[in-house]
């Protein structure tokens, strides 16, 4: 096996067992023993255990963003919504250790790499699209980042807990998503007030 083939083969089999057990619970005994190789090999090649858990959440990140950005072609704004939470979905339904990885917290992940910070990547892509439908009905355009954080973050949680229970069928979950995304953003109101005695 060459060195390249051989850190591929380490690659795949720590990003099988970080999803089945997490950062935490997986060491470098057990991948190196599943490669049929000695501990420093996997040293060699990643310096550890965190060197390889990095570089298995920048692929899988990579991997989700571009599905993301790749999705949000064109058409109309609420067809933009169906294209983002598809993306999303069909991330969650190919490559579902990578999704299982990139929602648990580890100590390698500090301010990047982290779910959190794939999500605001993901919704910068979003904003510009979110700042020009703003523009368009009157909105103020500097708060298409907070809506973007939110209708991102709205997809996002929906898919861990699909992760798991996987119902309805995928295109019914898109659908619902889409729907209360669009018809709440359909009554956008473009000075939201509050109707509780809370104010502050």
């Amino acid at each position: 096996m060459t060195g390249a083939e051989r850190r591929e083969q380490l690659l795949d089999i720590g990003r099988t067992l970080f999803a089945e057990r997490g950062f935490e619970g997986t060491s470098v005994e057990e991948i190196a023993a599943k490669a049929g190789v000695s501990k420093p090999v996997v040293y060699e090649h990643f310096g550890g255990k965190e060197g390889l858990y990095a570089v298995v959440v920048d692929r899988e990140m990579r991997q989700l963003l571009d599905m993301v950005t790749g999705a949000l072609t064109a058409g109309h704004p609420r067809e933009l919504l169906e294209q983002a939470a598809f993306a999303l979905l069909d991330y969650i339904e190919t490559f579902t250790d990578g999704f299982r990885i990139l929602v648990r917290d580890s100590p390698v992940a500090q301010s990047t790499g982290t779910f959190a910070s794939l999500i605001s990547d993901i919704a910068t892509q979003v904003e510009d699209i979110l700042g020009l439908e703003f523009k368009a009905r009157g909105f103020d355009p500097k708060l298409a980042p907070l809506y973007a954080q939110a209708l991102v973050g709205m997809v996002a949680l929906t898919g861990q807990w699909w992760l798991d229970v996987r119902k309805p069928k995928k295109a019914e979950v898109a659908a619902h998503l889409v729907n209360l995304a669009w018809h709440g953003l359909d009554g956008l109101e473009a000075k939201p007030r509050l109707i509780g005695h809370r104010k502050s």
